[in-house]
């Protein structure tokens, strides 16, 4: 068991669970449920011999972790694999639904063990296969095609794909919708973002195209937001970010706030998907997203 702050937090959580899964328990001394799910947490940990990480955050000294993860009542367990949060609970469960929710996620003892995954493993379609995970969103925004959420997430992936001529059609019956829907706006943003880097491949080249005229003028925005939506294209979110905040700190409303509107186009495309518990849903987790939405207010109010 690991005590983590913001100053280890990418290290001993998020590149940790890279390799392992890894439990977040937020916690305070003065909470009477976490010294009950504390040690019960450490027991259980020792017992399944490396098959996760345990660490714990206090919550009130780590207040801008705590934050980021949405964490609203302690305790609130969260799992995180691959950088992300996969699933979380709240309260302190008793030890066999603790067991039970960390055999839904973890791979079995053996498998752990084993340098080669058995036939029987190998041939057991995989939750990360991207071809099954693909089919799974297509099919859910076919069998209900006013589920916004599916579309948004079909499109998003087939554009994360660079499948942009796919998803164009996939987000063909809902092009209508962006003044009403903003994710929707925000896929379409990115849409128009590759397509301008297609029309000036020549040109942009790895934003190089740009990077001289801003050099030459600090406040040409045009060049700004152009390179920004090459980045855009490139998936390189936090530097296109970072461009859209160069702008904005110089003309918070340039040209209709049209580097406001990208900026929040971009948080809502790498923005993860909430973790589903038995009693509702935890807000997404990233301490990326975290971080640059605190940014545009920063910028924007000051």
């Amino acid at each position: 068991m690991m005590n983590v702050t913001i100053a280890n937090f990418d290290a001993e959580v998020v590149a940790a669970s890279m390799t392992v899964p890894v439990l977040v328990d937020f916690w305070a001394p003065w909470c009477g449920p976490c010294k009950v799910i504390g040690p019960l947490l450490e027991k259980i940990e020792a017992a399944y011999g490396g098959r996760f990480k345990l660490v714990k955050i206090d919550s009130d000294q780590e207040q801008e972790l705590s934050q980021a993860f949405g964490v609203r009542s302690i305790p609130t367990c969260v799992l995180m694999d691959q950088g992300k949060p996969v699933d979380g609970f709240m309260g302190a469960l008793p030890e066999g639904e603790i067991k039970a929710f960390l055999d839904k996620h973890l791979p079995p003892a053996d498998v752990l063990e084993a340098e080669v995954m058995s036939e029987t493993v190998s041939d057991a379609p995989l939750e990360n296969d991207p071809n099954a995970i693909r089919e799974a969103l297509q099919q859910a925004m076919l069998k209900n095609p006013d589920d916004e959420e599916a579309r948004f997430n079909y499109v998003k992936l087939l554009l994360q794909e660079g499948r942009s001529d796919d998803a164009k059609v996939a987000f063909a019956p809902v092009i209508a919708k962006t003044a009403l829907v903003r994710r929707f706006d925000s896929l379409q943003r990115w849409m128009n973002a590759i397509d301008f880097a297609a029309d000036r491949a020549d040109l942009t080249g790895a934003t190089g195209g740009f990077d001289s005229k801003i050099a030459a003028n600090k406040r040409d925005f045009d060049a700004r937001f152009g390179k920004a939506q090459a980045l855009m294209a490139q998936q390189n979110w936090t530097a296109a970010m970072d461009e859209l905040l160069e702008i904005l700190m110089r003309d918070k409303s340039w040209a209709d706030e049209l580097a406001r509107k990208t900026y929040i186009a971009i948080l809502d495309i790498i923005e993860p998907a909430p973790i589903k518990v038995a009693d509702g849903q935890i807000p997404p987790v990233d301490p990326v997203v975290a971080t640059y939405r605190r940014r545009l207010s920063s910028v924007v109010l000051s």
